[in-house]
Parts: C-alpha cells; sequence; structure tokens
C-alpha cells in the first residue's frame, strides 16, 4: 500500500459574504480507504476543493503527498468533448496514430513519453468500469449521466494518483457500474477520501472521518461501526443531559429553600430584638450580622446553580444537531385510476425499438423506472414531462394537473438568484412570511434563505429544487424523480423517503437505491431494457 498522506493544517475558509465554513481545522488523512461524512452545507464538498486546489484557504495550508487525482460532484464538461478529450489520451493517440502512419517528428515522441500502451491501458480501465463498448471518438452528449461519471473516474485512475479524492462517486450509477466501482475502489492503493451517501460503498471503507461544527473526527471501522459509535455517543449525551436537568432542578430548589429559611429566621430575629428589648445599636448589629450570613448562604447556592447551568449547557452542546428535512407534501390526490398520462409508439434518437415503448399511468401509482445507464431512463421521464417531444408517430395525452419534473443535472434553478426569490417565482401567491416558513423546513434558515443557488451545496440545491417543484402553483398532480437522492445526506434521504411515502399523487421515480426504493412504497416496476419497456 502507498504512504501518501493529506495534511491540512489550521485551515480557515470563508465564503466572499464573509460567511465562515471552517475555522482553524487541523487533520491527517493517511493510506487506506475513508469515507467523510457530514450534513448537507457542512463543507464535505468545499473541504475536498480546498485539498485539490481549487479553492484557496483564507489562512493555514494543505500538504498532499503524492500525485492526486479529484473527481468532483459535478463534471463541468461540454457535450461537444470527445471521450479521449476526457480521458486526457488524445493528444498521446493522436501522437501515436502520426508515428503508426510514417511522421517521425520528434515532437510526437516527446507527447507520448512513456505512455505507448496508453491504449491498452485506457481499454482495460474503460471495461473495469463497463465502458469496454466505449469509442475514443464518441461525443458526451450521447452518453447517460452515470457514463459520464464512469468516465470521469476512469480519467482521474489513468492518472496513477497516490491521493484520490471522490465526491458522490456512485450517483447515476446503475447498479451493475456500482458494484464495478466497488471493485475498483478495493483493489486501489494509496490513500483515498470519498464523499457518498451511498451505505454500501460507505461500508466498504476502512475509517469513517465525520465534518461536525468545524471539527474533524475519526472512527475505525466501516459506515455501520461508526453509526454505532454514534449511537452509543448520543445515548451517553442524553444520559448526561438528564442528570445535568435533575441537578439544575435539585440547585435551584435547594437555593429557593434557603431564601426561605433566611427570610424566616430575619423575621424571627427582628422580632425577638424587639420584645427583648435591647438598645438599638446593638440590634442594629446583629441585624446586620443576620443578614450577610443569610447573604454568604444565598451566594453559595447561587454559585451551585451557575455551575449546573454550566454542566447542563456543556452536555448539551455534547448532543448532536441532527438537521433533518421537516417536509409535508401538498394535498394532491389524484383518484385511483384516473389515467395521468398515455404515451404511445415513443421514440427518441434511435434508443427505443421500433415501433416504440406505450406507457399509461393512472392516479396514484408509485412507479420505479430502472434500466442500464444510457438505456434512456431521463429521456422517457423528459418526454412525460413535455420537455422532449417523441420522434413522429408517437403520440403523447397529459391530463389535466400539473406534471413536475426534477432532473438529474439540477439545471431547473438559475444560479444567480436566491434561494427565497426562486420560491416567490414559483409560488407567488403564497404569503412571504408563508414562504420563508416553508424554506425553513428545508433547512434554509434565516440568512441562508438568501444566499445565490450557485453558493450551495449539491445537497442543498437540491433542497431548494424540491422546494420550488413541490410547492409550485398549481400543485403536481404527477411528480418524475430522476435520482432524487443524488447529493443528499443520509438523515435527508430518510426525510424524502417518508415525504413520499405521504404524497397523494402519482410518481415515476428513476434510482439505482434498492433501500430507498423499497421505503417510498414503489408498487409498480418498470425496466428499460435493449430499447424496450417491460414491467419488471
Amino acid at each position: 500500500m502507498s504512504d501518501a498522506f493529506i495534511i491540512c493544517s489550521a485551515l480557515s475558509f470563508s465564503w466572499p459574504d464573509d460567511t465562515p465554513v471552517f475555522q482553524d481545522l487541523s487533520f491527517t488523512v493517511g493510506p487506506g480507504r475513508t469515507g467523510l461524512v457530514a450534513p448537507n452545507g457542512a463543507g464535505k464538498s468545499t473541504l475536498l476543493k480546498l485539498i485539490a486546489g481549487d479553492l484557496r484557504p483564507g489562512a493555514g495550508s494543505v500538504t498532499v503527498d503524492g500525485v492526486l487525482g479529484y473527481l468532483p460532484q459535478s463534471l463541468p464538461l461540454d457535450g461537444d468533448l470527445a471521450v479521449a478529450d476526457v480521458l486526457g489520451i488524445a493528444p498521446v493517440i493522436s501522437a501515436l496514430d502520426a508515428i503508426e502512419s510514417g511522421d517521425a517528428g520528434e515532437e510526437h515522441f516527446t507527447t507520448i513519453g512513456n505512455d505507448w500502451d496508453i491504449e491498452e491501458r485506457t481499454r482495460a480501465q474503460l471495461d473495469r468500469l463497463g465502458l469496454g463498448d466505449v469509442a475514443f471518438d464518441r461525443r458526451l452528449r450521447t452518453l447517460s449521466g452515470g457514463q459520464v461519471v464512469s468516465l470521469g473516474l476512469a480519467a482521474q485512475l489513468l492518472r496513477r494518483p497516490d491521493v484520490l479524492l471522490l465526491d458522490e462517486p456512485t450517483n447515476n450509477l446503475d447498479l451493475d457500474a456500482r458494484r464495478r466501482l466497488y471493485g475498483v475502489l478495493e483493489e486501489w492503493h494509496g490513500c483515498l477520501l470519498l464523499v457518498s451517501h451511498d451505505r454500501a460503498l460507505l461500508d466498504r471503507m476502512e475509517r469513517i472521518a465525520e465534518l461536525d461544527r468545524g471539527e474533524l473526527r475519526s472512527y475505525g471501522g466501516n459506515f455501520s461501526a461508526y453509526e454505532e459509535a454514534v449511537r452509543a455517543e448520543r445515548e451517553v449525551a442524553e444520559k448526561n443531559v438528564r442528570s445535568a436537568e435533575q441537578e439544575l432542578k435539585r440547585e435551584k430548589r435547594e437555593l429557593q429553600q434557603a431564601r426561605e429559611r433566611a427570610e424566616r429566621r430575619a423575621s424571627n430575629a427582628a422580632r425577638n430584638l424587639k420584645n427583648a428589648g435591647l438598645p438599638r445599636i446593638f440590634a442594629g448589629n446583629m441585624k446586620r450580622g443576620a443578614q450577610e450570613s443569610a447573604g454568604r448562604a444565598g451566594q453559595t447556592h447561587a454559585a451551585r446553580v451557575s455551575d449546573a447551568k454550566a454542566r447542563l449547557d456543556e452536555a448539551g452542546r455534547a448532543l448532536r444537531d441532527d438537521q433533518r428535512i421537516a417536509l409535508e407534501l401538498p394535498g394532491t390526490n389524484v383518484p385511483a385510476g384516473r389515467t395521468v398520462f398515455l404515451g404511445e409508439r415513443l421514440r427518441a434518437r434511435g434508443l427505443f425499438a421500433e415501433p416504440g415503448v406505450d406507457l399509461t399511468i393512472r392516479g396514484p401509482e408509485r412507479i420505479a423506472l430502472t434500466g442500464p445507464n444510457g438505456s434512456g431512463k431521463s429521456t422517457l421521464l423528459r418526454m412525460i414531462g413535455g420537455e422532449l417531444e417523441p420522434e413522429e408517430g408517437g403520440l403523447v395525452r397529459r391530463a389535466d394537473g400539473r406534471i413536475a419534473y426534477l432532473s438529474q443535472r439540477l439545471d431547473l434553478l438559475d444560479l444567480d438568484r436566491t434561494v427565497a426569490e426562486h420560491l416567490a417565482a414559483h409560488a407567488p401567491a403564497m404569503p412571504q412570511a408563508e414562504r420563508m416558513n416553508l424554506l425553513a423546513r428545508f433547512l434554509f434558515r434565516g440568512s441562508r434563505a438568501h444566499l445565490p443557488v450557485g453558493a450551495l451545496s449539491g445537497g442543498e440545491r437540491l433542497r431548494a429544487t424540491l422546494a420550488c417543484v413541490l410547492f409550485a402553483e398549481p400543485a403536481p398532480r404527477l411528480l418524475l424523480l430522476d435520482e432524487p437522492t443524488n447529493n443528499l445526506d443520509l438523515v435527508s434521504v430518510g426525510q424524502l423517503e417518508s415525504a413520499l411515502s405521504a404524497y397523494e399523487g402519482a410518481f415515476v421515480v428513476v434510482s439505482h437505491d434498492e433501500r430507498f426504493l423499497a421505503a417510498i412504497g414503489v408498487e409498480r416496476r418498470l425496466a428499460l431494457s435493449d430499447g424496450r419497456l417491460l414491467d419488471a
């Protein structure tokens, strides 16, 4: 195993509006497979960008030992690029072709360097990731989202990195592609730091690093072991809070009792002094002495109350703030049996076999659309939603009621506009106070609601898109969801599952996450295979 490592020392970073993300963060990641977990918006992707050099820290330093490979969450790739360009092998292949054609120019040998086997090595890497049939001159726009992700990973592995940073590498991958990825990473030796919401992948990690409240804590073992450790910590923290609460109540009660005793003693002493007929100066001295004694006792009890409050605060800080999306979807009941979509002989870009696919959706069906990467799942969703018209001969009928489409690429929102502005545009009749309350339920509280979409993390951008899609006017009767759990932290996935389970309309969801599909109560499965749509 390589002894490569990552060292971050006193790292600080803030956004241009001075919102801090990290302050004085220090940690080391050594050889082996490390999974990085945290709630959306905590800065996982930002941290990877800082390590990769895509962002500059405001203070502190980052040291990476060895060659670095980095696969970001969103690949900024031009659809007209060829596969060879993405893989970074186009110049070498061009030089090899020139030499094979008889051109022995020195510049070609310089370009090739030691990469005489680049085609064989690249083809072997693509084979391992299920892209063996993808030609080097094929354009990116003809590939599915999952194929693009696998291609991006292949490009990084071809660099023979010592340190590998992966941000949500299973996004858009079908089940077979995920399994191939698991195998590739288990065989890879080096320093791996990975961000993912994929439990199966996280359970293949050797340690879990948790980013929480500006600190990074490391847990030995996989994600299941991490969950068990966190559960035990939470139980201890909750027990400490209960104990501290009881202690505070007891100290407050004793303070009140001490005050009442002091008042009774002072009252009795005053009556006794008056009845005893002592000189005024002597009586005054005795009264002051009693008051000072009562004051000292009161201060002692007040100090104990203050200490008890401090212990409660400390115990409370140890509790985890597991933020959750509080979703309640609009009441969009669709009567059983009502047809919300009818499509016949649907074809597009040669994806579907003659004479095309037929599809009828009736309310309130819960449909999972599955199939290998590149089979046309996203294309079919776009047809259902009206973004893409079928080729000549196809027939589409949509019932009254809005169809809401959440695309795989989250391209619905303008990056320069704020979350609050987008929701106002989608739900103009909703009062502003109600909109802000709604955004708070989506975890956009206070100033977070006024951030531009471009400044949000992948998970935050999905939450913003969900808010606009689900609460747009009129409310949706048919939801089309293309890999909706991509970029969501595991807590938010659970909340999305609960929300979709309570949804009263029809939906079609594309997802390779079997746990998610089971949780949302899918009752009908359709599979695209070899250009045909079949009941699975």
